[in-house]
């Protein structure tokens, strides 16, 4: 896998003609139209990056952009992968460890998510302070020591400082956050009434199908994650989960998380 990950990495660089991007970002469902804010400089379909998946969820478009935002080189993942697409936890994770190849020390993560805190509101931006893991570990099998260690610590999973500055700067730009844990299940099914009891209780605030791979491979390089969720549902009430409706919901609190991260990437 190293190998693989190795020969996608110098493909890409090939074709990015020496740009080395400082952040990633991982761009969730509706989410996508944030890529539009960059200075493209390359962009990238998944389906010619050799070892790349092809996202095949409507609302992520598939592909991998390189240019300059707010004065910082960036790469944006304009679509993830997910584990309920049928990809193995190393697909889905593969652009991450590409990216740290390439020369990202910053991940930005977002996702549209289910509200279980009830003080949530449909369209809140929550920061995400911590995760719970209900997926597969992608650490799991043969350990890539020159990538880190076997037991990588994840207690500073979303790193501190960023959300320090994030909750600075949004008292300053005048945006409302929530902060709270991420539960992270493997979908595709929305989830059962009963089930957004049991996250509550095991001390979820919200509860999605992505991000916490991602987050895991992200601290495994050591690489400092920031993450928002976009609370698109809320999932103790009765209403029914719908895709179109995450995506519309996504694409309106769009507009606050683009300013946070501009703002943070910025400031970086």
């Amino acid at each position: 896998m190293l190998d693989e990950i190795k020969k996608t990495a110098a493909f890409i660089a090939e074709r990015i003609q020496g740009f080395r991007p400082e952040v990633g970002i991982i761009l969730g469902t509706g989410l996508g139209d944030f890529a539009e804010q960059i200075d493209v400089q390359h962009a990238l379909d998944y389906k010619d990056i050799p070892g790349f998946p092809v996202s095949t969820v409507e609302g992520h478009k598939g592909r991998l952009i390189f240019g300059l935002l707010e004065g910082r080189r960036v790469v944006a993942m304009q679509g993830r992968f997910h584990y309920y697409e049928g990809y193995a936890m190393s697909q889905v994770t593969f652009p991450v460890r590409v990216m740290k190849l390439l020369g990202i020390e910053y991940l930005f993560v977002s996702n549209a998510s289910g509200g279980i805190n009830t003080s949530f509101r449909v369209g809140d931006l929550m920061v995400i302070t911590d995760h719970i893991n209900l997926m597969p570990n992608p650490l799991i099998g043969p350990n890539m020591a020159e990538l880190g260690p076997r037991f990588p610590d994840m207690h500073n999973c979303y790193d501190k400082a960023l959300i320090a500055r994030a909750t600075e700067i949004a008292e300053r730009e005048g945006i409302k956050l929530q902060y709270g844990v991420y539960v992270g299940g493997t979908g595709p099914t929305f989830e059962t009434q009963a089930e957004y009891r049991y996250f509550k209780a095991i001390g979820g605030d919200a509860a999605g199908m992505s991000t916490v791979p991602e987050v895991i491979v992200a601290r495994h390089m050591g690489i400092p994650v920031f993450g928002v969720s976009v609370i698109t549902n809320c999932g103790l009430s009765d209403e029914v989960g719908d895709h179109e409706d995450v995506q519309r919901q996504g694409r309106k609190a769009g507009e606050k998380m683009a300013r946070l991260f501009r703002e943070m990437i910025r400031n970086l």
